[in-house]
């Protein structure tokens, strides 16, 4: 019996990450939206001293809000980076040190941005 192939199949290399980076970059960005526009919103409708703007910030769900939007900031801003070397770095060596670094960047914001959150 003979067999017909037709086509060819295709061949992937690299990462794969695709989809699910494209869509992790549109759930950080909604948690990201999500604290712009309370904050918006707070700001608009309220008086802004520094009263009101501590027990807004100080409360559990604004924290734990804060929070997850400084871990989604980062990890979107991972992706974007990640991304940019990766097309644009050719040679192996300075790709990884710039990854390496961008890492190391973004941790030590993430977790100078929750030092400082639960300081309130």
């Amino acid at each position: 019996m003979n067999q017909v192939k037709v086509g060819t199949a295709r061949v992937t290399t690299g990462a794969h990450y695709g989809w699910k980076d494209w869509l992790a970059q549109r759930i950080t960005g909604a948690i990201v939206l999500v604290f712009v526009v309370a904050v918006l919103a707070r700001f608009l409708t309220s008086d802004n001293s520094y009263e009101v703007w501590h027990s807004f910030m100080s409360c559990v769900p604004m924290k734990l809000l804060t929070f997850f939007t400084i871990l989604a900031a980062c990890y979107h801003a991972w992706i974007g980076v990640r991304d940019i070397w990766m097309d644009y770095v050719k040679n192996a060596g300075v790709r990884l040190a710039l990854h390496i670094f961008t890492i190391l960047w973004l941790l030590g914001c993430a977790a100078y941005g929750v030092s400082a959150l639960w300081r309130i």
